[in-house]
């Protein structure tokens, strides 16, 4: 009988002794692991954060060991989410301004920002998320208002695309801007030879070059409060598209010192000052950080009008949006960077800025196949432009379509909507497709990114049959868009966007199966848990 306990405890020593080291394992849940042939998995095993297997339970269960087990009890787990075109640093920075966001009147956007001034009392009154086109009457406001009611405190708030913004006299004076002072690449707005407050696109530079630079500490609390909120919707990676070199540096400085856990693919602003520096240094990457893109405007937003299109707008007759630069300082900086090893990601919502920016990239990036430069937006397109995405990435944000279908056939007419928000279209052209927010232009969460994505549906399951069903993509097509598209987006599908034996394990766990759930029900979906590495951050 000792001989038999013996040779068992041997054995079971044996048996053990062949089992690997893990920091982690994760068992008995659905994963989708978003690789190329999109498998499905049950279990998976980590160490010093990246995942080393995966496979069903029994199979790690029995190849690996580890102090760390997650019974996963059957729920669903899908790489974490990489939002490819947001702005986190001013989501963090909206945290600490009025927020305008939902307001259904001009009303409405003074008493909130009277009942905010009541609480902060700050010098100098900023906000964001005021639009028109969801107004009773849906006209760009004017400044007498705030005038009377803050004849002493400047203002300045924009518009929710951050394409316009209101100014009062107050504002208006400390930047010392007159009727006849010059501007180019926008519109000021005046009645009567008075201005009415109204800055759109170029022109805002004037007003918000004297708004007080937030101080160090309001700057690092943005970036966590962004972080948390991140965290909260699985956000695991963000692509903040346009960021300075002093921001940057600072959210470096957060992440080294383990302050700031979540991912950031920067852009860098094209500023000269920064566009020198970033090319000259070379791409910028550790775990957590990757610089190696410039982020450059064509034009402004079609809810403000300030989209460049080819032919007028249908609702505002001669009005052509504008390009904000000339063709030639684009081709400039297209050279600069083509020179270098970075990736340039241009701002392009009507057909005309998107025509520009494509033909721009193409006589640059001649012979050059995986340069993965990016559209951003790429939202009207004219159908013949399509054919020039073919080494061109489409980044875009499908929220933006079920946000803007209730006025967009308004600005541009019938025909010029079959090119719009033309998702499908633009993934057969290119074959992949990132997907992304524009946060905090449009709400955070992933999930109204996904269901707008498939179901061509708005909040309020609106309308009945889907926006323009022949370009929903579908759920598959989505979620690779969401992680394994947006990380190959910015040169990072060997280390995140699957799960997948050498990559990190960023990864989230939620309360229902995303790929079958019934539509509707993806909008009340929750994250149950976030990690980053192999860490639970959420």
């Amino acid at each position: 009988m000792r001989k038999l306990t013996l040779l068992l405890l041997i054995t079971m020593t044996i048996s053990c002794s062949k089992k690997e080291n893990a920091s982690l394992i994760v068992f008995n849940a659905n994963i989708y692991t978003a690789n190329e042939n999109f498998d499905k998995a049950e279990a998976f095993a980590i160490q010093n954060g990246k995942i080393i297997a995966v496979g069903t339970s029994s199979e790690i269960q029995e190849n690996y060991n580890s102090e760390k087990l997650i019974n996963a009890e059957g729920k669903t787990i899908i790489p974490g989410f990489i939002d490819a075109h947001c702005h986190f640093y001013g989501l963090g920075l909206q945290q600490q301004k009025v927020d305008l966001t939902g307001t259904k009147s001009f009303d409405e956007v003074v008493q909130r920002i009277i009942d905010f001034q009541k609480e902060k009392n700050v010098s100098y009154i900023t906000g964001r998320g005021w639009d028109q086109n969801d107004w009773e009457v849906k006209e760009f406001p004017t400044k007498e208002k705030l005038d009377e009611l803050f004849p002493n405190t400047p203002i300045a708030v924009r518009r929710i695309d951050g394409h316009a913004l209101l100014a009062n006299q107050a504002a208006i004076d400390l930047a010392e801007v007159t009727i006849k002072t010059p501007f180019s690449g926008g519109e000021i707005h005046q009645k009567d030879g008075k201005l009415t407050g109204i800055f759109i696109d170029n022109p805002m530079e004037l007003i918000e070059a004297e708004i007080p630079t937030p101080s160090k500490s309001e700057q690092i609390q943005a970036l966590k409060d962004a972080e948390k909120i991140c965290f909260d919707f699985g956000l695991t990676t963000v692509d903040d598209a346009g960021l300075s070199r002093e921001t940057i540096e600072l959210i470096d400085s957060l992440q080294q010192s383990d302050e700031l856990k979540i991912r950031i693919y920067a852009m860098v602003s094209n500023t000269p000052k920064d566009l020198d520096y970033y090319l000259n240094k070379g791409i910028v990457k550790t775990d957590r950080l990757n610089v190696r893109s410039i982020k450059v405007y064509g034009d402004g937003a079609l809810g403000s009008r300030g989209a460049a299109m080819k032919e007028p707008y249908s609702d505002k007759h001669s009005h052509f949006g504008a390009i904000l630069a000339t063709p030639e300082e684009y081709l400039n900086v297209a050279k600069q960077i083509a020179a270098s090893d970075y990736q340039m990601n241009s701002h392009a919502i009507g057909d005309s800025a998107n025509y520009l920016m494509l033909k721009t990239y193409k006589e640059v990036l001649k012979g050059k196949t995986d340069r993965r430069w990016r559209i951003e937006h790429a939202q009207i397109i004219d159908k013949k432009d399509f054919k020039y995405f073919d080494n061109i990435l489409p980044s875009v944000q499908p929220t933006h379509a079920t946000s803007d279908m209730y006025w967009a056939e308004d600005r541009i007419g019938a025909e010029r909507m079959k090119g719009a928000y033309a998702y499908k279209d633009l993934l057969n052209t290119y074959g992949k497709i990132a997907l992304g927010t524009d946060f905090p232009i449009e709400k955070v969460s992933p999930f109204l990114t996904f269901y707008a994505s498939f179901a061509r549906k708005d909040l309020n399951n609106y309308p009945e049959n889907g926006f323009q069903l022949e370009n929903a993509l579908t759920r598959e097509e989505t979620l690779k868009g969401m992680t394994i598209w947006a990380a190959f987006s910015n040169f990072e599908e060997n280390e995140k966007g699957s799960i997948e034996i050498g990559k990190m394990a960023d990864f989230i766990i939620l309360d229902n199966n995303i790929m079958e759930v019934e539509a509707s029900k993806i909008l009340n979906l929750k994250v149950e848990a976030t990690y980053i590495g192999g860490e639970r951050v959420k």
